[in-house]
C-alpha cells in the first residue's frame, strides 16, 4: 500500500474498537477511533478521511442517521457498517443510504482489512486517481488491457469478455483474496445464486488458461472467495 489511508472508526466497544484500530494500524492505515456519533462527527468536521467504519449500534444516534449527517459534512466519504443485527432489512437498508458494504459482527480482522483493501482500490480507480494500467504481468503471461487479451510467451490466447474480466479483476489483486460477493458485483453486476454458479465455471476456464505457467494458480479460499496466487522467482 503506497499511501496510507486515512480511517475513521465508530465503534463504542471499547474491546473491540481498540482491537480494530490496532489491528488497522498494523496494516499500514491511519486508524481515528470514535467512541460515538458525536465525537466521529467532530472528527469528521476538522479531518479528512478516505473511509468511515460505522457500528450500526451506538449510544446516541444510530450508525444509519450518523452516516446522512456525515454525508451532509463529506458528500464523498465512503463507509463501511458493522453490525450485530442480521436482518435483510437492515442490509437494504443500509446499502440504499450508501454504504459500500457491510460486515455482520463477529468481525474477521482479516477479511475486514481484505475488503477495505478492495475497496479503496476501486474507488480509487473509479475516480481516476491513479493512471490506467496498460498491462497486467502474471508469471509468464501478460495481460493487455489496451487490446483485451492474453498473452503467453507473446503468443495470445482468445478470451470470453467474462473470462478477461475476471482475470483482470484477480490480476489487479494478484496474491490478494477476492470476496465472491466483490467478484460478482464487478464482473456480474449482480451478486446472487446462478452467478456464483457460472463463477465457478469461469473460474476453472482461467485455470486451463493459465495452465502453461506452474508458478501461478487460482486457489480456492472456501466460503470466501478466490486468489490469484503468483510465486516469486
Amino acid at each position: 500500500m503506497d499511501k496510507m489511508y486515512k480511517l475513521i472508526l465508530v465503534e463504542d466497544d471499547n474491546s473491540l474498537g481498540y482491537l480494530l484500530s490496532e489491528y488497522l494500524g498494523m496494516k499500514g492505515f491511519n486508524v481515528t477511533w470514535a467512541k460515538d456519533a458525536s465525537e466521529a462527527m467532530l472528527k469528521t468536521k476538522t479531518n479528512v478521511f478516505d473511509l468511515a467504519i460505522l457500528d450500526v449500534m451506538l449510544p446516541d444516534m444510530d450508525g444509519f442517521e450518523l452516516s446522512q449527517k456525515i454525508k451532509a459534512i463529506n458528500a464523498e466519504l465512503p463507509f463501511i457498517f458493522l453490525t450485530a443485527r442480521s436482518l435483510k432489512i437492515d442490509v437494504l437498508k443500509g446499502f440504499s443510504l450508501g454504504a459500500v458494504d457491510y460486515l455482520k459482527k463477529p468481525i474477521d480482522e482479516e477479511e475486514l482489512v481484505v475488503r477495505i483493501n478492495a475497496l479503496l482500490s476501486r474507488l480509487v480507480s473509479d475516480a481516476g486517481h491513479e493512471d490506467q494500467v496498460s498491462q497486467y504481468e502474471i508469471g509468464d503471461y501478460v495481460l493487455n488491457m489496451d487490446n483485451f487479451e492474453l498473452n503467453y510467451k507473446g503468443k495470445p490466447i482468445k478470451l470470453t469478455g467474462k473470462e478477461f474480466d475476471l482475470l483482470a479483476l484477480l490480476a489487479k489483486n494478484k496474491n490478494q483474496l477476492c470476496t465472491h460477493k466483490e467478484i460478482l458485483t464487478t464482473v456480474w453486476d449482480k451478486n446472487d445464486y446462478f452467478n456464483k454458479k457460472s463463477l465457478n465455471v469461469f473460474i476453472s476456464h482461467l485455470r486451463k488458461h493459465l495452465g502453461q505457467d506452474p508458478k501461478l494458480s487460482i486457489v480456492n479460499v472456501s466460503r470466501r472467495g478466490f486468489m490469484l496466487r503468483v510465486e516469486e522467482t
